[in-house]
């Protein structure tokens, strides 16, 4: 008897973190469609990723199930998006696209200033990353027009060509999300 109410709190509370992540989004989109004129005018602000808000909390028995069911939504989204990890930007593509997601200069702002006041010698890696579904030359060729729209970006915000390195595509066979098949991560090496 003691574990069905315990089920039955996870279910109440797994609902909630799902109504809050729909919450957040309709948010998010009725902002983004509020704004549009202005958003082409004004520094857009950086994308933060659902999942990324949904940190897992020490202690709480939902941790595990609430950050993979947010990492899951994140995954299933096709939409742009940019993250920061540990000192590596990462930039999500939607399926087939090469345009980076509203606010990339804010996300680079930190490597740009590592790159300019850098050791000689560090430079910052682009790495574009690719499934192992369909055309390989066609996935191969998207990572790499992806990794030149950031490189493109980084050369915008100031930084000069003999500090940034294209490593090539990297293909991923099996595991990880769609999303991280359609990335492009940068860190200073």
């Amino acid at each position: 008897m003691f574990s069905e109410n315990n089920e039955g709190q996870q279910g109440l509370a797994l609902t909630v973190v799902f109504a809050l992540v729909v919450l957040v989004v309709a948010m998010v989109i009725g902002i983004g469609v509020q704004q549009g004129g202005a958003r082409l005018k004004a520094r857009p602000a950086v994308t933060i990723p659902v999942a990324a808000s949904l940190a897992p909390v020490p202690g709480s028995p939902l941790t595990e199930e609430a950050a993979s069911a947010a990492a899951r939504a994140q995954a299933a989204s096709d939409a742009a998006s940019i993250q920061v990890e540990q000192g590596v930007v990462k930039f999500y593509f939607a399926s087939g696209k090469a345009e980076l997601a509203a606010g990339a200069g804010d996300a680079l702002a930190d490597m740009v200033k590592a790159a300019q006041a850098g050791q000689p010698g560090r430079k910052l890696v682009i790495a574009g990353f690719h499934d192992d579904t369909g055309d390989a030359g066609r996935n191969a060729e998207l990572a790499r027009r992806r990794a030149l729209a950031v490189r493109a970006a980084l050369k915008a915000a100031g930084v000069a060509d003999a500090q940034i390195e294209l490593a090539k595509p990297r293909q991923l066979t099996g595991s990880g999300s769609d999303a991280d098949a359609r990335r492009v991560e940068i860190s200073l090496q």
